[in-house]
């Protein structure tokens, strides 16, 4: 996608063949800076301190920090440890563990004079399948806002609400939940997104927004809990958000407040999809809520809030009294009953066993 006209990816190897090059997230959207990842400890600590996240992104980042460590480290040793590195540094995002097993499978099955080659070669691959899965997640989500353009009055907007950032800023390119969105406004549909702020780390206020605003997609920031709100008053046409790991039976684990706004959206008979890359699937479980590792993240990203003030400063305050305890909990699962379809690669979904065991077999 586009950053002030020029095309970007969030993660991409270097004209150098071998350092990568990365998007720190940290930054945006005050600032736009360009990161160089150049060993695979670098690697785990821009994923552990969301420099890059976004579960596709994070399995993306992984496969380049195991390329860099087999540049370093060609023996099975140095494969594990740089396995055991890596694995280590988000627990939810299923896409992470996919990954670094994909580059595992590829490298140990060569002599060690192959070895790195081998590596860049399938993290490459890696990044380009996302691309390109996410390109067809975009054009199966757009026959679902077609088709909601075809019942209303022609030039009506169709308002789509998110949650979190599913935006290609969490994949390599087009993004899961945005992919549709940046098709249909491409095709000159009428589309508004109310982008849900996402607290505690903002990623909808300072991410998706950032996003849209770039690629002139129109878009109104909202308080995290407006969304039942607008659903009351007929506001919204349908949602659409992204994953960190969908069970095999269909729950679908996500970032905080995702469950509400299911239940929101379930109450007022708004669509409620999830756009996911088949790597998202997890068939080794079937139930979120007990089976699904959520991840307890640092008190102070509800205890601050940081911002750009009025003479320009990049500043970090606390909204929080001292001494209060915070609890963090990154992640909510939203259980398939609630889910009216699963955006992939292979078409909508329902969301239970059958439907994607039918779709991916292989995966299955």
């Amino acid at each position: 996608m586009k950053v002030d006209g020029r095309h970007f990816r969030s993660i991409w190897l270097e004209p150098d063949g071998w350092s990568v090059g990365a998007i720190d997230q940290r930054r945006l959207p005050h600032e736009f800076v360009i990161a160089r990842i150049e060993t695979a400890q670098a690697a785990a600590d821009a994923i552990r301190t969301m420099l890059v996240r976004g579960a596709p992104l994070i399995g993306a980042t992984a496969a380049y920090g195991m390329a860099l460590a087999v540049r370093d480290d060609r023996s099975d040793a140095g494969i594990s440890r740089a396995y055991e590195l890596l694995i280590a540094t988000r627990p939810t995002a299923i896409n992470l563990k996919w990954a670094l097993d994909e580059m595992v499978h590829a490298i140990r099955a060569r002599p060690p004079s192959e070895r790195a080659h081998v590596a860049y070669a399938r993290a490459t691959e890696i990044a380009e399948e996302d691309v390109a899965i996410n390109r067809e997640i975009g054009r199966h989500g757009l026959a679902l806002i077609e088709a909601i353009a075809a019942a209303k009055a022609p030039g009506e907007t169709i308002n789509i609400l998110t949650h979190c950032n599913a935006g290609w800023l969490a994949t390599v390119d087009w993004g899961t939940a945005t992919a549709p969105i940046y098709l249909a406004h491409d095709r000159g549909l009428k589309i508004h997104v109310w982008v849900d702020e996402t607290r505690p780390r903002n990623q909808g206020a300072s991410l998706t927004a950032w996003e849209l605003g770039h690629h002139g997609v129109p878009h109104t920031v909202i308080a995290d809990n407006t969304g039942g709100h607008l659903m009351q008053h007929a506001m919204v046409d349908l949602a659409i958000v992204g994953t960190d790991r969908v069970t095999a039976n269909g729950d679908v684990c996500n970032k905080i407040g995702t469950y509400l706004k299911a239940l929101a959206a379930y109450d007022n008979g708004v669509p409620f999809y999830v756009a996911l890359p088949s790597p998202t699937i997890d068939f080794s479980i079937d139930d979120g809520i007990k089976q699904i590792p959520i991840e307890q993240r640092a008190a102070d990203e509800v205890a601050t809030m940081t911002g750009r003030t009025a003479d320009g400063r990049i500043e970090t305050v606390r909204v929080v009294p001292a001494g209060s305890p915070v609890a963090n909990y990154g992640f909510d699962v939203t259980p398939a009953r609630l889910v009216t379809g699963l955006i992939t690669e292979r078409g909508v979904l329902r969301p239970d066993r059958a439907a994607l065991a039918s779709a991916f077999p292989e995966r299955a």
